[in-house]
């Protein structure tokens, strides 16, 4: 019997030692977050370019996307529960934005190809007016499987249930067997589009990197292995749509392993990729960079180049 509850206070202290790493990574994401959202609102040259706009997007959604996600790991890590309307309210927002992140990721690797194989119509096509049109496509898209969730959700359960306490989870909309084929085939669905588009830039780029030279093979080397960084990226978020399905099954089974399989679902595809889209601009785009630092330091540094519109 002790030798149980030591063990079990093991596992108890590893979820909390390993739940106050998630914070810190979330601190510091938000913290660089923050300060690239500083930099782009700051300055005009960045608000009124589609590029910076939908980097801007990104970094919005994914703050409120890792906002909700981290409350709900933590409510799950400690068994708390939440009347079920408020679980829903969090489930729209977690599921939309699991979704916006992806899609917006495909529009920043489109902008790349009409950026390098369209530079004539770029101008045309990548305007302020567009990317915000871009944006409410982006978030319809995204609310529409949890829409179609929520009314089967609505129609199945009685209204008296939505004052009943449990644990929050995306599993809880699983009313009928055959929603998990729904939800597998809706995220095969998303994958592929997301990945044939992707990969189609990506070889356009590839084509036109090889045919370019001097200056314009330069620019088209750095979109190309931009597009790489976000075919990655993509590849990861887009297999944190699967996990709720994959942890649901884990529940059945063990209790322990679900708790350690969503901690490592959270951390390798959902902050992971998030982060990258840091690096992928915050740190390589030199504006961006030489920016950021002035803003790091408030502004005590000399003013850097390009801070000037």
């Amino acid at each position: 019997m002790a030798s149980n509850s030591t063990t079990r206070s093991g596992w108890v202290g590893s979820i909390h030692y390993r739940a106050l790493i998630v914070q810190i990574l979330i601190i510091i994401f938000l913290y660089l977050n923050g300060l690239l959202l500083t930099t782009f609102f700051k300055k005009e040259v960045f608000r009124t370019s589609m590029r910076y706009i939908f980097f801007a997007y990104t970094l919005m959604s994914d703050c409120l996307y890792l906002l909700v996600t981290d409350v709900l790991l933590l409510l799950s890590y400690n068994r708390i529960v939440m009347q079920i309307w408020l679980c829903l309210l969090f489930l729209i927002i977690g599921t939309a934005y699991n979704f916006v992140f992806p899609l917006t990721l495909t529009l920043m690797t489109l902008e790349r190809y009409v950026a390098i194989c369209m530079p004539m119509q770029h101008g045309a096509l990548c305007t302020q007016r567009n990317a915000l049109h871009c944006i409410l496509i982006v978030n319809a898209i995204s609310l529409l499987p949890i829409s179609i969730s929520l009314s089967i959700y609505w129609a199945s359960v009685p209204v008296s249930r939505y004052t009943e306490d449990l644990v929050c989870g995306v599993e809880m909309l699983i009313i009928h067997r055959w929603q998990s084929h729904y939800w597998s085939a809706i995220t095969q669905l998303y994958f592929v589009i997301m990945l044939v588009i992707v990969m189609f830039c990506y070889v356009q780029i590839l084509k036109a990197a090889r045919k370019a030279s001097g200056e314009t093979k330069k620019s088209s080397g750095k979109g190309l292995r931009t597009v790489l960084l976000h075919g990655f990226q993509l590849i990861l978020c887009l297999t944190r749509l699967w996990c709720p399905l994959v942890e649901a099954a884990v529940m059945q089974i063990d209790l322990r392993l679900f708790v350690d399989l969503r901690y490592a679902n959270y951390v390798v595809f959902t902050l992971a990729p998030r982060c990258l889209s840091s690096l992928v601009y915050g740190l390589r785009d030199h504006k961006l960079f030489v920016n950021l630092k002035y803003y790091a330091v408030f502004g005590l540094a000399c003013q850097p180049p390009g801070l000037t519109d």
